[in-house]
């Protein structure tokens, strides 16, 4: 029994990790779709990627206003969606945006965002909330939220004169907008006409009614997204965003950066697979010992058999037999905790690692590695098997006990 739950809970491991990474690629890879380019400051693609996309990390730099406009009017540009970050809300982002967010972003297999409750934003102090968010913090519609200035321990002050109203709430989409406040660019604007250099200016408080009546046109955003008209002019629009003369920018191709993402973290899964493999080795060898120890309170068993009529390949063959008896006991065991797994921790993985996993039929590559680990373990009463059969030869009836 502590062979069969050794080598179970190998398999689990291996099945679960296989599972894991091949469905954290499909869950990065299906966090945006039909977005031909991505432009922000001038910097690294993945750095550009992981705060635009993921809203993991911060800009090295904001751009202008005045350029975003100058780029979303191109001849090849079929639309546009803004991006401002840098405020949160009890550790969940705050996405500045247009209306365009709502009507052009898609995810997984182009699936556009759909609302469960409400409507866009419309008013300067209106605010959509991700499908997490409102569960995770009880969130209705009308309810006033109060933003915070910076991420993480940053975000000490608040903007407390200026709460937002929920106007609509989105349906879960198993990405990082699931986790995100969304409001408009003028609503992140009249938060900070009264602040700057991330403080609020002492005696220049502004209420909500007089920001309204302002110019709340931004003066820089973080990053925008942008959809062609024809997937042929995505190279020749990238050079020249990379050129831009106006201030230094950088366009990435989203699907590009996320295999450059994926490669750099490479060796850490190739490593990852590797541990776990040793493990499962590590549970056969510990079958074949307990094979082997076992075998020697066995001999006056195997000496009977002999007696019965039984040949010695047939000894080797009861050996191998009990080899793959364990072997495909343990891994039927292991399969079923891995079910059991899938269904009872998927909603912790999708709400701690925005992972999404469903029950689903084991892949061919997991097929083979079921096969490998059945064969392997077969193969490991060979040697005990060989023993046996050398055993049986000596001692015939002549064991005494």
């Amino acid at each position: 029994m502590l062979t069969v739950a050794s080598i179970s809970i190998s398999v689990f491991l291996l099945l679960g990790i296989d599972m894991l990474r091949h469905q954290a690629k499909n869950s990065f890879s299906s966090t945006v779709s039909g977005t031909d380019l991505i432009v922000g400051a001038r910097g690294g693609q993945i750095n550009l990627l992981l705060y635009s996309v993921f809203h993991i990390g911060n800009p090295t730099n904001n751009l202008s206003w005045k350029s975003y406009q100058a780029i979303s009017q191109h001849r090849d540009v079929k639309w546009s969606i803004p991006l401002s970050l840098g405020d949160s809300h009890r550790g969940y982002r705050v996405l500045g945006t247009s209306e365009a967010f709502f009507q052009y972003y898609q995810y997984g297999n182009s699936y556009p965002l759909e609302f469960s409750s409400g409507r866009v934003f419309s008013n300067v102090f209106d605010l959509v909330l991700g499908a997490e968010v409102a569960q995770k913090l009880g969130y209705q519609l009308g309810d006033e939220v109060v933003i915070a200035h910076g991420m993480g321990n940053a975000a000490i002050q608040t903007h407390d004169d200026k709460p937002f109203r929920v106007v609509g709430v989105l349906k879960p989409t198993g990405t990082p907008v699931d986790r995100t406040l969304h409001v408009s660019l003028a609503g992140i604007e009249a938060i900070h006409l009264d602040w700057k250099a991330g403080v609020r200016l002492p005696g220049a408080t502004l209420s909500q009614q007089a920001v309204q009546e302002m110019d709340l046109t931004p003066k820089q955003i973080t990053a925008f997204m942008l959809g062609l008209k024809s997937r042929l002019s995505t190279f020749h629009l990238q050079r020249s965003i990379n050129r831009y003369r106006h201030e230094p920018l950088t366009a990435i191709l989203p699907g590009l950066a996320l295999q450059e993402l994926w490669q750099m973290f490479s060796f850490a899964e190739q490593l990852l697979v590797v541990i776990t493999g040793l493990v499962v080795v590590s549970s056969l060898i510990g079958m074949l010992t307990l094979l082997l120890t076992s075998l020697n309170e066995r001999r006056r068993e195997m000496s009977i058999l002999r007696s019965l009529g039984a040949r010695p390949h047939q000894i080797v063959q009861l050996l191998l037999f009990e080899s793959l008896l364990i072997t495909l006991v343990s891994i039927l065991v292991g399969v079923i905790l891995f079910y059991l797994a899938i269904l009872g921790l998927s909603p912790l993985v999708q709400s701690e690692l925005a992972i999404t996993i469903g029950v689903q039929n084991l892949t061919l590559w997991q097929w083979q590695i079921l096969g490998g680990i059945l064969l392997c373990g077969t193969l490991m009463g060979v040697i005990p098997g060989y023993k046996a059969y050398r055993q049986s030869l000596l001692d015939g009836m002549s064991l005494r006990i």
